[in-house]
């Protein structure tokens, strides 16, 4: 497992989040989910090309709206878009990387790894109905553990997110009463707990509440040097978050049976599966009012296919396969285009 600094990752959104936006940079916003491995690979590509990305890390629903509003080149969402709604704007969504989400806690005593929790138990905990950690389910998943008598406090997303569209898709998978009493969205209805903006802020909810759990990407777990929860998967398997895990669960994803590649990867079945694994997407214009920044955005996004992996994995990111990026270039040949002809046709 590869680990890395806060002070380094500190250093690199904060160049990417003030790249001045000219003709020359790309504009994006959306998905917190990937963030870093986004930054990663802006830092590299301004250093090889020149070429600078503008990315607000907004939220997948913020993502969402601006690219319908037209005033970014690329959204970003860890939610994908079903192929009516991609058919109605207009839009070509593709994968860009996949990660895990994971349970985070602040628990004295309590270090990475250290807790286990399964799918019923956290769905159990942020409907609220388990209010304490010495809660018998809790004590039975940790038996060796000691767990105190202190008060659960939730902490969950307050903005439109992808991660939350995948939180939720799983706890509804595994629990018939978050199903019917909250569902499957990137905004929900919580039961109980406190809001926060993007992973950044459930990150730093987590680490300042005494007696907390929230949901966040795994970078960002690591970053905030947060104690993450294993879990049991759909096998029945206490599996610890790490990029062998989340490949395991995208090993046998069929990208495309859905629309724009819209795969869930949540639950997936294998004794190694992470059960919270993710994708995230890249929604651009097919028919681009600038094809020239179109053209720019899906360099770059080639040059991440092609020379991004070792920085992904860096990250504890899952790179793309590479049948599927080859099939991906293909897609943005036949799709986006200005005139008639493609905006940029990929070596991949």
């Amino acid at each position: 497992m590869k680990h890395w600094t806060t002070w380094a990752v500190a250093g690199l959104l904060a160049a990417v989040a003030f790249v001045p936006a000219d003709a020359a940079n790309i504009s994006g916003a959306g998905a917190t989910f990937p963030y870093p491995v986004y930054a990663k690979w802006a830092d590299a590509y301004k250093k090889e090309t020149g070429i600078g990305l503008n990315y607000q890390s907004i939220g997948s629903g913020g993502g969402i709206k601006q690219i319908k509003a037209k005033t970014v080149t690329f959204g970003a969402s860890d939610a994908p878009l079903s192929g009516k709604d991609l058919e109605q704007y207009g839009l070509a969504q593709f994968p860009m990387v996949m990660g895990g989400i994971v349970p985070v806690v602040n628990l004295e005593g309590v270090k990475p790894g250290d807790l286990v929790i399964d799918g019923v138990t956290l769905a159990s905990i942020f409907l609220g109905n388990i209010k304490y950690w010495d809660d018998a389910a809790l004590k039975k998943l940790n038996p060796n553990a000691k767990l105190p008598h202190r008060a659960i406090a939730v902490v969950h997303r307050s903005d439109g997110s992808g991660t939350t569209y995948n939180f939720t898709y799983y706890l509804a998978d595994v629990s018939a009463d978050w199903k019917s009493k909250v569902g499957v969205e990137k905004a929900v209805q919580w039961p109980v707990g406190i809001g926060a903006k993007g992973n950044e802020g459930v990150a730093n909810n987590v680490r300042n509440t005494r007696g907390s759990i929230g949901y966040v990407e795994y970078a960002y777990a690591l970053q905030n040097k947060l104690a993450y929860a294993r879990m049991m998967n759909i096998a029945g398997k206490v599996v610890a978050p790490t990029s062998e895990a989340f490949s395991a669960a995208a090993a046998n994803a069929d990208w495309k049976s859905r629309s724009g590649y819209g795969v869930i990867l949540a639950n997936q079945p294998g004794d190694q599966s992470w059960p919270m694994t993710a994708a995230t997407w890249i929604l651009m214009y097919k028919q681009p009012k600038d094809p020239a920044a179109s053209a720019t955005a899906l360099k770059f996004f080639a040059w991440c296919y092609t020379n991004g992996d070792k920085m992904a994995e860096g990250l504890d990111y899952v790179p793309m396969p590479d049948n599927v990026v080859k099939d991906i270039g293909r897609y943005w040949t036949n799709e986006i285009k200005a005139n008639g002809k493609p905006v940029y046709e990929a070596k991949m």
